[in-house]
């Protein structure tokens, strides 16, 4: 019975153990997106079509018109698609469901950071994905009780999500050394590749069994990675019951004495005054904010002002991520060489790839404004918007590693606190925008608004970011009055 296993194992034993842990921490962000974005693409199917007329602000060829175009005439000549229940939601209250996965995730992410540096990050992605896949397979059940119970599932959705990245901080802080962190880094990415997987598998799961098997099939999935993150998985080098004295004495050698043995209390009042901080919190409320709005967004934008089906929108929409994900191995490979053969500081490296990660993504939302009247251009405007912001790999995703490398769980949990905000604001802005109509006459003040939370955050961590390891990341308890002084 459990000879598959062993021999599993023992394959796996075969490559070196952090590589097996980045792999895992990849999948673990894939699941964690697979989860999180497949009700965007679900909930066109949940609910009655838009009965509005629709107003082209540019007129659409022939052709595309065909794909799906979304207007009275239409839904008037044509039958509804019968994919299971469809629900009276309204447009707000669909932005509700949407965004009501941000707000779990809000509860859970600032807190997340300080249990996984206390309690050890392995078992808190590994209960995150295995209680996500249970509430996943009832999400059907939750939508025939009503609107409420839907969004109640989606919130406890988020609060399990919420712990998983700085968790997943708090491991590469212990596994990564210094010279692949852009690497492991870019393992997180995993999420983004989630999205490329499973806007297209719902898509067709919707079209060929019906939108509750687009909720099973992803929770069968995730529970069969939380099997294998706890075969491979362990909280540091240290712990891990298989890997090569070698590659341990190897790992921890290169962290040096940047990561402390003993439990330490986050240093919060430094935290408040730190500038690099600061900037670092900004920056990367700017690049969730780009995130979350296509993650919410896209599948809408692509059905119904660009007008392809569904499945093809699901296809369309998840083309920006691979980008990303592509792009995001790239740029972290180009930062690990910079770093490694010391061409350019640490410091240098975030600043300057803030250019690809975020001013160059909001220029293109700025041309998207002014040259994307043809459907397939927006497409590729878009997908080159979010592909440049793989460089975050090497600005505000890695750098809470850089500040505090004692604390990166911690801190990545409280700049994913505040910049977790923008998935539900950016779905009610959305909802505020297009509650007559949804054209592009009104998608350009939300594309406009991208923009700028791209360039205004990357302005500011430009003047008052930092790479180095600040002095608050080694708080010494002084033996007179039992204190934590930060030197």
């Amino acid at each position: 019975m459990y000879g598959p296993l062993i021999h599993f194992i023992k394959a796996i034993d075969r490559i070196p153990t952090r590589f097996n842990v980045s792999i895992m921490l990849f999948m673990a962000c894939l699941i964690s997106y697979m989860l999180r974005v497949n009700m965007s693409v679900n909930i066109l199917a949940m609910v009655q079509p838009i009965q509005s007329n629709i107003k082209q602000s540019a007129p659409l060829d022939h052709n595309n018109i065909s794909d799906g175009t979304t207007n009275q005439t239409m839904i008037e000549n044509s039958k509804v698609p019968d994919y299971g229940p469809r629900y009276n939601w309204s447009s707000h209250d669909q932005s509700i469901i949407l965004g009501a996965y941000f707000y779990g995730y809000l509860i859970s992410s600032l807190p997340a950071g300080i249990f996984a540096e206390r309690f050890g990050g392995r078992n808190m992605v590994g209960l995150s994905l295995a209680f996500s896949a249970l509430l996943t397979a009832l999400t059907p059940l939750a939508a025939d009780n009503g609107m409420w119970a839907t969004i109640a599932n989606r919130v406890a959705l988020g609060i399990l999500g919420g712990f998983l990245y700085p968790a997943l901080h708090n491991l590469i802080s212990k596994w990564a050394p210094p010279d692949e962190k852009g690497k492991f880094v870019s393992a997180l990415m995993g999420g983004t590749f989630g999205t490329v997987i499973t806007w297209p598998l719902v898509g067709v799961l919707i079209e060929t069994l019906g939108w509750s098997f687009a909720f099973y099939i992803p929770a069968v999935i995730s529970a069969i990675v939380a099997v294998l993150w706890y075969i491979i998985v362990a909280d540091s080098p240290s712990t891990h019951p298989r890997i090569k004295a070698e590659e341990k004495d190897y790992i921890e050698k290169s962290l040096g004495d940047t990561i402390s043995k003993s439990k330490l209390l986050p240093p919060i009042a430094s935290l408040a005054t730190s500038p690099p901080f600061l900037a670092l919190l900004v920056l990367h409320f700017g690049n969730l904010w780009g995130l979350y709005f296509l993650i919410t967004a896209a599948p809408k934008f692509m059905s119904e002002v660009l007008g392809f089906k569904l499945a093809k929108a699901g296809f369309l929409a998840a083309l920006p991520y691979l980008a990303r994900s592509l792009a995001a191995f790239l740029f972290g490979t180009v930062g690990d060489l910079l770093r490694k053969k010391s061409i350019m500081s640490v410091t240098a490296i975030r600043k300057s790839f803030c250019l690809f990660s975020h001013i160059i993504p909001g220029l293109f939302l700025v041309g998207l404004i002014y040259i994307g009247f043809d459907p397939y251009v927006c497409v590729a405007i878009i997908t080159l918007s979010l592909g440049f912001n793989g460089a975050s790999t090497m600005t505000n995703l890695q750098n809470s590693q850089d500040l505090a490398p004692n604390f990166a769980g911690t801190l990545y949990g409280i700049i994913n606190f505040v910049g977790t905000s923008s998935g539900f604001i950016s779905p009610i802005l959305v909802a505020h925008f297009t509650v007559q109509q949804s054209t592009m006459e009104e998608w350009q003040y939300v594309f406009m608004i991208g923009a700028a939370a791209y360039i205004v955050p990357a302005l500011i961590f430009i003047v008052f970011g930092s790479g180095q390891v600040q002095k608050w990341n080694e708080p010494k308890q002084t033996q007179a009055n039992g204190e934590f002084q930060h030197t």
